[in-house]
């Protein structure tokens, strides 16, 4: 058995050196430097939720949570073109969709996504049969069709050849994790003597605000992990979840950290958006992410009262702040490392320590500007809670398996700093 997980190993570091080499003269970017902007409650469009009767015997249908899909046509006998919009905009480009394809016979079909106002294509297309279990597209079978739109600027169309039968098909921009979902995996974990979970507020349509507490401690230290202020960003979802598994271990390390220091989780920070599927906002039709200074939008102010409700409460401090997302590369944004909270130095000893077990793989970390403004997450953990703070961004196309290594390997260093200090 040693030999095998050895052998497992040593290919996945193998597969993981491969792809960040790929990746090593890649001018890394992410989103860009955040602006403020008003985060004072903006209309949103719903989706129209229906099956569709396409004709020769060909459906679709998007009467799911987690879907997306505002109109699809049988172009002619062998041409679906879908149609996909955001709730509102402005609104960045990151197109989310999620429908299902079904037919009364088997059929050989292409199928187009359009999008309007020349939002390009971010995600390569998941397929399943059953909702949970997801695979890439074959390669072989996605089309890329370079155009100029009517402002001479280059975008993309993207097309996939499908077989489809009685037997849905479902196509999805990421697997598909919905509320329903995440509050499973929440009270599965809450079996354990050491967690807890408990409502903290609620969103803008009445769902539930979740949070698991772990930790045996008297709250003197505290950390805080949060997920899924963005919709599609799955792969942040999935690094929050092998992070939160890790420190829930049973083990002389997991044990020792839970006794001195209690993990406040929410991993969905916008259930509106995620079951709605909304390309980034929620319910709102704000980007949450934007709202740790105003507060406009009541899936913040649950945090914000949660956390300084609790520092009142107990006179304890938040040592650490981790915020999960997901963009077109790994990175790391973190507070500029002139700047001390309650434990400096925290940060950048753990990415490197965590990097340091990868061979080959460099973290790519970002400080934000001194001048940059407080309106996120990372910003409200450092100066308002004091927080050692960390925007942790996994790229949409890293492969799951280092997603849960990075994961592991993340929360186990930060447990060890965290004692150490």
């Amino acid at each position: 058995m040693k030999h095998l997980k050895s052998k497992f190993l040593a290919f996945l570091f193998i597969s993981i050196s491969l792809f960040w080499s790929c990746h090593r003269d890649t001018q890394w970017k992410g989103q860009g430097p955040i602006e403020r902007v008003s985060t004072k409650t903006r209309p949103i469009q719903e989706q129209l939720k229906k099956t569709y009767d396409l004709g020769n015997g060909i459906y679709a249908s998007n009467e799911f949570e987690g879907a997306r899909l505002n109109g699809i046509i049988l172009s002619d006998d062998t041409l679906l073109t879908a149609l996909i919009t955001a709730e509102n905009t402005p609104i960045n480009s990151s197109p989310w969709y999620a429908f299902k394809l079904w037919a009364d016979t088997k059929k050989d079909v292409r199928l187009a996504l359009t999008y309007l106002d020349s939002y390009d294509h971010r995600y390569y297309p998941k397929l399943s049969t059953d909702g949970l279990n997801w695979n890439p597209l074959d390669s072989a079978n996605y089309h890329i069709d370079s155009v100029y739109n009517d402002k001479a600027e280059l975008t993309e169309n993207i097309s996939m050849n499908i077989s489809l039968g009685p037997d849905t098909l479902w196509v999805s921009a990421q697997e598909l994790i919905t509320s329903k979902h995440i509050n499973h995996w929440m009270k599965g974990l809450a079996e354990k003597p050491f967690i807890s979970m408990e409502k903290i507020g609620e969103s803008r349509e009445g769902r539930p605000i979740n949070m698991i507490k772990i930790g045996n401690s008297n709250d003197q230290k505290m950390i805080m992990v949060l997920s899924r202020q963005h919709p599609p960003e799955i792969t942040g979802y999935l690094c929050m979840k092998s992070f939160v598994e890790t420190l829930c271990e049973e083990n002389e390390l997991c044990n020792k950290f839970r006794s001195e220091y209690n993990i406040y989780v929410v991993p969905l920070v916008n259930p509106d958006g995620v079951d709605n599927g909304y390309w980034r906002h929620n319910a709102g039709g704000i980007d949450l992410n934007r709202d740790w200074d105003d507060f406009n939008q009541p899936e913040t102010r649950a945090i914000r009262d949660f956390t300084l409700a609790k520092i009142t409460e107990t006179g304890g401090k938040f040592y650490f702040g981790v915020d999960f997302h997901s963009t077109s590369h790994d990175i790391y944004y973190t507070i500029n490392p002139d700047f001390k909270g309650n434990m400096p130095g925290l940060v950048p000893e753990m990415i490197t320590a965590m990097g340091n077990e990868i061979p080959d793989y460099e973290p790519n970390i970002r400080p934000n500007e001194d001048d940059s403004p407080q309106i996120s997450s990372l910003n409200f953990f450092f100066y308002k809670l004091g927080a050692e703070a960390l925007t942790y961004e996994i790229a949409d196309d890293t492969p799951r398996e280092f997603i849960l290594l990075k994961g592991k390997l993340t929360a186990q260093k930060l447990m060890e700093l965290m004692l150490s200090k």
